[in-house]
């Protein structure tokens, strides 16, 4: 009787290998056969499951959001029913930010992506999605007086910290009173 194969199980296990390569050599070190290696599997298994690098890259990007999506869902419902704007938006981006171990390789691949998509906008539609969506409820939990500029500038003011928590130029505590301030001044 043949093996049964779970097709999600094997394109995760590729997508996990992409996402230790690139957080531990780069982007630039991203290809089928370095995949593969860090895998255990064949570069013909990764050909199987992704045609192209642009395909791995997609994937790879669409596990980190679901792992941020848990990690937010689960910081906001820590905090209740009905919980005040600004505390709500504070709690969102520090379950967003790289602020520790377990989530700096999940940024470190969000960003090589970014990085990637810069060079090869065809890869980058479902970025432009995420990103009007997450402006649209930055700027619905805003006070009435700030627009989408306002929610912009704080998804910016996110990855900007985001960069300089991966690089080593602020601690999370810094990052963190960062955000603070920021949103002190908006919700003035």
């Amino acid at each position: 009787m043949p093996k049964k194969v779970d097709h999600q199980e094997r394109r995760t296990l590729i997508a996990d290998a992409l996402m230790r390569v690139a957080a531990d050599q780069g982007l630039e070190a991203v290809s089928l056969r370095h995949v593969a290696a860090e895998a255990g599997v064949s570069a013909g298994m990764v050909q199987h499951y992704f045609r192209t690098k642009d395909e791995m890259m997609a994937f790879a990007l669409s596990v980190v959001r679901e792992r941020n999506q848990i990690r937010v869902t689960e910081a906001l419902a820590r905090l209740g029913v009905d919980p005040p704007p600004r505390l709500l938006l504070r709690t969102m981006i520090a379950a967003l930010l790289p602020l520790d171990e377990g989530t700096r390789d999940d940024g470190r691949v969000a960003l090589a992506f970014l990085a990637y998509t810069a060079v090869r906008p065809a890869a980058a539609p479902s970025l432009r999605e995420g990103t009007r969506q997450l402006t649209g409820f930055i700027a619905g939990v805003l006070p009435d007086r700030h627009g989408d500029a306002a929610a912009a500038g704080l998804l910016a003011l996110m990855e900007g910290l985001g960069v300089y928590l991966l690089g080593g130029q602020y601690t999370a505590e810094q990052a963190l009173d960062a955000l603070d301030a920021h949103l002190d001044l908006l919700f003035a």
